[in-house]
């Protein structure tokens, strides 16, 4: 169901906002975005996934010259977007949370790079945090990457060692990842690469198509001279048990999805021995919860793994690009712990 009003104006760039229960986030936040983004080519659109709140009421009463795309029921993140961008026809689409405040030109620079670059597909902006303004955010900082094993980290974050932000990663970059939290993309090419994948629900998703894009010959990048500030765990706190699993099961079905035959078996075992220690280390802190996670995660994974071979033989059949420069060749936890280096300055000088 979608109510939604007619426009005769040529929108080229969706802002759309994906929403779950998150009333107090729209109130908060909105109508920032609402301020720095609106123009003649530009639409800020919601998409309701099924909430039971009060959302609903409070966009037709406060924000009625918002468009609304009804879904009906919570589809998760990547679905939920998937049909969302469905029904919105723009050039660019942008899938920015609910819980990010945006700041002046923040997507208009955005819409000015990609419009002088036809070969990105993707990008995000410099993310920091809504808490904490003066250091990068944990979800995206400034561009994402993921190791050999396929843990991911950002330029500005790496593992838990969020760095302040003073201008040292306000290059443009080539990445490997761009986050979901606020991610610019040409609404062709990520169709094209299949969109967000439906079956992780939530988290990891957006690496799996930044993969994907990264795979195929396209772009994504990071344009740190666009900034916004995200909170981040609004939805699931951090350490939630089903974060957890979540995490740990779409990690190892997007590696299953991505890598290549010669490297599978290999990755698959180190993964196995790291992940057993994951959860003897969840064990000995006494988080229990998160420790079941991570099994049932693994149990989970074979499971689902026969459905996602049709996957895999097409990623490799279509990329064109057997090494991706921005994966990191390396073992991320190696540099972090035994190393002890634990910016992105200094694994990569």
């Amino acid at each position: 169901m979608v109510e939604k009003k007619k426009q005769e104006r040529r929108v080229k760039t969706s802002v759309v906002i994906l929403n779950w229960n998150g009333r107090k986030l729209l109130e908060q936040f909105l109508p920032t975005v609402l301020q720095h983004t609106l123009n003649d080519e530009t639409e800020v659109v919601v998409a309701d996934n099924g909430s039971s709140d009060d959302s609903l009421d409070f966009l037709k009463t406060r924000f009625p010259q918002v468009p609304v795309i009804v879904l009906g029921k919570n589809y998760g993140f990547a679905e939920g977007y998937n049909r969302a961008l469905q029904q919105v026809q723009s050039e660019y689409v942008v899938l920015l949370n609910s819980d990010v405040e945006t700041t002046e030109n923040w997507l208009s620079t955005m819409v000015g790079y990609l419009d002088a670059h036809p070969e990105v597909s993707a990008l995000q902006p410099k993310i920091l945090a809504q808490t904490r303004k003066t250091h990068f955010e944990y979800a995206g900082a400034c561009g994402g990457f993921i190791d050999r094993f396929g843990y991911p980290f950002c330029r500005g974050r790496i593992l838990e060692n969020v760095e302040e932000d003073s201008g040292q990663y306000d290059s443009v970059i080539p990445v490997f990842w761009a986050t979901g939290a606020c991610l610019c993309v040409r609404r062709k090419d990520y169709f094209e690469a299949g969109g967000l994948d439906a079956r992780f629900f939530a988290h990891m998703e957006e690496i799996d198509l930044c993969w994907r894009l990264n795979a195929r010959g396209k772009r994504v990048e990071c344009l740190p001279q666009s900034v916004v500030y995200h909170v981040g765990a609004a939805s699931l706190a951090k350490e939630n048990p089903r974060k957890t699993y979540l995490n740990f099961r779409n990690n190892l079905l997007m590696l299953y999805k991505n890598i290549p035959k010669k490297k599978l078996v290999f990755v698959f075992t180190v993964r196995l021995i790291l992940d057993a220690l994951a959860y003897v280390h969840l064990l000995a802190r006494g988080k229990f919860g998160n420790a079941k996670s991570v099994w049932e995660a693994h149990k989970d994974f074979y499971k689902m793994r026969s459905d996602f071979k049709p996957d895999r033989r097409e990623n490799m059949a279509r990329r064109v690009v057997d090494q991706i420069p921005m994966k990191f060749r390396e073992s991320i936890l190696w540099n972090y712990y035994v190393k002890g280096k634990k910016t992105y300055a200094a694994i990569f000088k």
